[in-house]
């Protein structure tokens, strides 16, 4: 008994690479340089207040070039009050030197620096198509990211799904 060659043929199709599914990596937004806190509890006077001639005087002689190209998140550690009119002076000296910075802490920075890419993104290449948010990474993602990128795709796609083209979670999907 001869099979035909339809039936003969052994050969694996790889199906995820064939998909009509777009892979979207947030980690390709990741944008690599060095992160630092610039934490301003140092200035304070007895650990609880702020005085504007030391503060001032900091401001001054702060050496600015430690935060040359580099992504900065401004804060202060303890519980004080600190008026807003320092963080603008801190603001006023990180702006012609670092790549961007925030008031918050490493986490409020990554937010940041991934909600400047994402809207950046150009939606047009997903549009009525089945998207995969891919969901294993070895940046740091924020979860924010994903939330954002949720609420940017989810109007314009197919579908939304989350993790790797052969194994996903559904997210979202249009409703005919």
């Amino acid at each position: 008994m001869q099979q035909s060659n339809s039936t003969m043929s052994n050969e694996i199709i790889n199906r995820v690479a064939s998909s009509p599914i777009l892979t979207l990596n947030l980690e390709d937004m990741y944008l690599e340089g060095e992160r630092l806190v610039l934490d301003i509890k140092d200035q304070l006077f007895q650990g609880l207040i702020l005085r504007e001639k030391d503060f001032r005087a900091f401001i001054k002689t702060h050496d600015w070039s430690l935060y040359q190209n580099k992504f900065v998140a401004v804060t202060c550690s303890v519980d004080a009050i600190i008026p807003t009119w320092a963080f603008m002076l801190v603001a006023q000296k990180l702006e012609p030197v670092a790549k961007a910075f925030v008031f918050g802490d490493l986490k409020a920075l990554e937010n940041y620096l991934f909600q400047q890419q994402l809207n950046t993104l150009d939606i047009a290449a997903y549009i009525d198509k089945p998207v995969v948010i891919k969901g294993c990474f070895d940046k740091p993602v924020p979860v924010s990211a994903y939330m954002e990128i949720t609420r940017i795709l989810a109007p314009h796609v197919k579908s939304l799904m989350y993790g790797e083209p052969c194994s996903t979670v559904p997210i979202f999907k249009k409703k005919v």
